[in-house]
């Protein structure tokens, strides 16, 4: 069995939830592979410091809006300068102890540090970095130039690759981010049914709301807007962990039929009943909704995390649903969407969207492994769905 690590760190649900996607589809195909998911900060480097400042205070008390370029970025990146003494000797440790046959990153920021660790004990082993976002943020955020295999989801990756030195047999290129295999697979439910059990309108057009495992603050300011609209509709709040904000939209009176739901693995259902998605603009969340047909409603403004931007570009290029520069505006971009020639326009082109790369990184990574650190030539698309369609 090769020993396969793929690197995460619980900052939101994204890079976790990457892991088990590729997980899930590595055991289907049975490859002799044992997966390791490895949180690099509290694991390795021994602090989940970052994962109390990024889900408690930026996500759930929505503190981006106040710390995310300015200040966040700068002190985290002198953190890692400051501190790569240190996390270069751990993270060397850890490599001599587990002795990994691959090691692959789904996360940024500190890939330059796994990758020099990881040459310095064992310079044979290959080291890929899965994007989870639909590009990179200059300087050094998913792309560290070194030498490495990276995995891009989308043709703005591949040049900004490309564009850092990388040559064409280090880039392999997806036709979309990784997201878990059952977006991509039918709901055998009856939706004016599963409605009506939910208290909701078999007929009435429903949206879906949900800022991530973290919920969001945003959640409470979009209620009220489209409670004092005079749309006609019903909608579905998914909470995450925020079980104030789940219990506040609860108490509240409301004209419009809701439903509310805090974490659940259940998101494909909740999204094969409803007809539209609001909420962030990150990266797995508004990819997951397109693979389910749903045109999105997201926000992108100066104020926007810094990753998640790209997204919002993503959505507005594919015509795949409305970018608003702020959530108070989501009454008339509701109004707009659920127009039934324009929510139909909008469907298709999200249909048209056949993301497999959850499918192409597996092949991608299969390559790599087989490989090792010789030349090899990097996959297409059209070659990958070939290939996903046997599992």
């Amino acid at each position: 069995m090769k020993k396969v690590y793929l690197m995460i760190y619980d900052l939101g649900a994204g890079h976790r939830s990457t892991a088990n996607a590729l997980q899930k589809v590595i055991e289907k195909r049975q490859l002799p592979w044992e997966i390791h998911i490895v949180d690099a900060f509290k694991e390795i480097i021994g602090t989940t410091a970052p994962h109390y400042v990024y889900n408690q205070l930026i996500l759930k008390k929505n503190w981006a809006k106040i710390i995310n370029d300015p200040f966040l970025v700068p002190s985290f990146k002198l953190q890692i300068r400051l501190s790569r003494f240190a996390w270069l000797g751990r993270f060397k440790r850890y490599w001599q102890q587990h002795q990994p046959d691959m090691v692959v990153s789904l996360l940024p920021y500190i890939n330059g540090l796994i990758n020099q660790s990881l040459q310095a004990v064992s310079p044979s082993v290959p080291f890929a970095t899965v994007m989870t976002d639909h590009a990179d943020c200059p300087p050094n955020f998913w792309i560290d130039p070194q030498g490495q295999f990276l995995i891009c989801p989308t043709q703005r990756a591949v040049e900004q690759a490309k564009n850092l030195g990388y040559t064409q047999e280090r880039i392999f290129s997806t036709s979309g981010v990784v997201i878990h295999p059952r977006f991509s697979e039918p709901v055998n439910s009856d939706r004016k049914i599963e409605r009506e059990r939910l208290g909701l309108n078999p007929d009435l057009p429903t949206g879906l709301i949900t800022f991530g495992s973290q919920g969001s603050k945003a959640m409470l300011e979009i209620a009220d807007s489209l409670e004092k609209s005079s749309l006609n509709l019903q909608l579905i709040f998914i909470c995450g962990r925020n079980e104030e904000i789940a219990n506040t939209l609860r108490r509240q009176q409301s004209r419009l039929p809701r439903y509310i739901e805090t974490f659940t693995s259940e998101i494909p259902y909740y999204m094969h009943l409803s007809d539209f998605f609001i909420g962030k603009s990150g990266s797995v969340g508004v990819s997951e909704a397109v693979a389910m047909s749903l045109p999105v409603i997201t926000d992108c403004n100066a104020l926007s995390m810094f990753q998640e931007r790209p997204s919002a570009e993503w959505i507005a290029e594919n015509e795949i649903g409305i970018v608003v520069r702020d959530f108070r505006d989501i009454n008339q971009a509701v109004a707009k969407l659920i127009q039934p020639e324009t929510l139909a326009q909008y469907r298709a082109n999200a249909a048209a969207i056949n993301n497999q790369g959850v499918f192409e990184v597996v092949d991608i990574l299969e390559q790599i492994l087989e490989n090792s650190f010789s030349v090899v030539p990097s996959p297409t698309v059209e070659t990958n769905k070939q290939l996903s369609s046997t599992v």
